[in-house]
């Protein structure tokens, strides 16, 4: 690799020193950079942190045409832009709810300006991508790139639609970065963006700075005191996380009550109210956020000391997410969730919900007679549905291969042979089979609360990145002893036919990938049903290497 792009890195680490002031890159920054200088699409999943900006912002400066980056929060935006205006590395513009398009866009298409930041909101507006297309990019960021995925944690539905937005683009090269994606997640964001052969740079999920505890409780009062009592009594820059909006105000006035700064923050605020929160957290004026998921895409506070839950989220992709917003700057940080099983009950609630078969069989059948394509907005207004929830019930059907989205953003019927009732039937067992990953996901999420061994090993696992010491020595379980118990020789994860990332099939669950292996039972992602756990004394009975028997 050093030899063929050698030249490649030499320009762009003078390009980081001379426009950024970066003396040396990180590791998989300039491999990516060079793929991307290369002409190749990158998918990059590189811890929170880990300077994946830079990926897009030093080829840029090497690229002739401007660079688009999709990126999911206007403060995101509003923060990327005044960086690379501080930088002097070429105008950088967002386009936006809050800003004039038509002017955002004059400047790109004027070549004033190297980068310009979208939500996919705004590309899934046929005449923006048709100004962009115009402009001729050179490359496309797209930033947070798990939610591509219907099975991320923060899926978006308009982050699906991107893929037809790149080739309208002319799909020049494309770097998907993420701090967090499960293999399934890093599939689909291959297949939603079209991404062509791409280089997958995988940097590790690992956060050593980050010590790990599970606190369990039986009665929720006792919880709620004890996470009070111990957020009060924290030093440094902290954040809370909670299930509910009305837990938001409850536990912020706790907080205050005990004499720490502390706001609310949740997606039921006016925009703001939201603001003024994210500024005070990020000029230093809070002790603590108290806050749903709403918080913390994009927060930009290297200094986070502790991130304590007051219940476990949906999966280990979201716990693995928001525990990253902790020690970033490589100091010691903790991450604490408290811990009732009834807990989970509300979480599966809320992950209970499933696309109306009978709004599928509507759109399939209303698209199919009508002849020709069918505006997006008519169909949304006479089903009375949100543009989101159009989306999510396009997506579906497209993936049926029953629908097809024009690049003005019209429905058209793409398979006259398939009849409307089958259509829908393949969507809603689609849909089926995310909620299936989404509550064996939430299992996964139990089993990290309950488990006895190293917690670090465990989260690790999850996303298939084996470690190799038994335990870590910075969770709880590894402090108290448990983890470090002698266990039985087991084979190495890497040898045998059920190593750690091998390809399975199961006789019901069909095709999956080994994440896990324990000396007496492994844990593999099946496409259909999700996370399973399987005893080795009994695997060979209903698994086998994908590509064998009949």
């Amino acid at each position: 690799m050093r030899h063929r792009f050698g030249w490649r890195g030499r320009r762009l680490r003078a390009t980081a020193r001379r426009r950024f002031g970066w003396q040396r890159l990180r590791p998989g920054q300039q491999e990516a950079m060079e793929h991307l200088l290369a002409g190749r699409d990158v998918l990059l999943v590189m811890p929170t942190g880990a300077g994946k900006s830079a990926v897009y912002q030093i080829p840029a400066q090497l690229l002739d045409g401007p660079t688009v980056v999709v990126s999911p929060l206007i403060a995101l935006q509003r923060d990327q832009v005044a960086g690379l205006l501080r930088a002097d590395a070429g105008g950088a513009v967002a386009v936006n709810s809050t800003t004039s398009v038509d002017s955002g866009l004059e400047q790109v298409t004027a070549g004033a300006a190297e980068f310009v930041f979208l939500s996919p909101e705004q590309l899934a507006k046929p005449e923006v991508v048709e100004r962009l297309a115009a402009a001729r990019p050179s490359l496309v960021a797209v930033d947070e790139a798990h939610c591509v995925a219907a099975w991320g944690h923060d899926f978006r539905p308009d982050y699906q639609r991107l893929g037809k937005v790149i080739a309208r683009l002319g799909h020049p090269p494309v770097v998907a970065m993420t701090a967090t994606a499960a293999p399934n997640v890093r599939e689909e964001i291959v297949r939603a963006l079209g991404l062509r052969d791409p280089v997958e740079i995988v940097r590790g999920f690992d956060r050593p700075n980050i010590a790990l505890e599970v606190r369990r409780f039986v009665r929720e009062e006792d919880k709620s005191r004890a996470l009070a009592e111990d957020a009060a009594a924290r030093d440094g820059l902290g954040l809370v996380y909670v299930a509910t909006r009305k837990d938001t105000e409850r536990y912020a006035a706790a907080l205050a009550e005990r004499g720490r700064r502390a706001e609310a923050y949740h997606g039921g605020m006016r925009a703001a109210e939201r603001a003024r929160v994210q500024e005070l957290f990020t000029s230093g004026d809070l002790d603590v956020v108290v806050a749903t998921s709403a918080f913390g895409m994009g927060i930009d506070r290297p200094d986070v000391r502790w991130v304590l839950h007051a219940a476990p989220p949906e999966s280990p992709d979201a716990y693995y997410q928001e525990i990253g917003r902790a020690g970033r700057d490589g100091a010691p940080a903790t991450a604490v969730l408290f811990y009732r099983p009834e807990d989970l009950g509300l979480r599966r609630f809320f992950t209970g919900g499933r696309a109306d078969a009978a709004t599928l069989l509507r759109v399939a059948t209303l698209v199919r007679g009508h002849a020709g394509e069918v505006p997006a907005r008519e169909l949304a207004g006479l089903l009375e549905l949100s543009a989101s929830q159009l989306t999510r019930l396009v997506n579906l059907l497209e993936r049926a291969g029953a629908l097809a989205v024009t690049d003005a953003g019209a429905l058209r019927y793409a398979d006259p042979a398939l009849p409307p009732e089958r259509a829908a039937e393949r969507a809603a067992g689609l849909d089926e089979a995310r909620h299936h990953l989404d509550r064996s996901r939430l299992d996964m999420m139990r089993g990290y609360a309950e488990t006895r061994g190293c917690r670090r090993r465990y989260l690790l696992a999850y996303f298939g990145e084996p470690y190799a010491a038994p335990a870590c020595g910075a969770c709880d379980s590894c402090r108290d002893g448990a983890a470090a118990r002698p266990e039985p020789a087991a084979a190495p994860a890497e040898e045998g036919p059920f190593a750690v990332q091998a390809k399975v099939r199961h006789k019901t669950w069909g095709e999956g990938t080994v994440m896990s292996r324990e000396p007496d039972r492994i844990t593999v992602l099946f496409d259909s049903v999700g996370y399973k756990t399987l005893a080795l004394s009994a695997v060979d009975r209903v698994l086998e290497p994908a590509g064998t028997g009949s």
